[in-house]
């Protein structure tokens, strides 16, 4: 299960319950990289569960961090932005507006 929600302006806390273990994460999440990955047609709290889910499957149990920025994670990954947009439904947004 994952849980998140708003507390400050672009800056979500998001619980994580997975076998038994539950993480906490502070995520940030820019007005232009919710643009660039969803183009407004999700909420923002579903798309930090995308990413969340994202990381799940590529960092090993206990490795994401208890702080971070969705931007770092799009440098460090690739794949990131296909796999997001693909999670979603959704036509990639302009990447020049990032």
């Amino acid at each position: 299960m994952i849980g998140v929600t708003m507390v400050a302006a672009n800056t979500y806390e998001a619980v994580v319950e997975r076998g038994g273990i539950r993480s906490s994460h502070r995520v940030t999440l820019s007005p232009e990289c919710y643009r660039t990955l969803c183009g407004g047609a999700f909420t923002h709290e579903w798309v930090i569960v995308q990413v969340l889910r994202f990381l799940r499957e590529r960092e090993p149990h206990g490795a994401v961090a208890d702080e971070f920025d969705v931007e770092d994670i799009r440098a460090r990954h690739a794949d990131f932005d296909a796999d997001i947009v693909r999670r979603l439904g959704t036509t990639p947004a302009s990447r020049s507006s990032a």
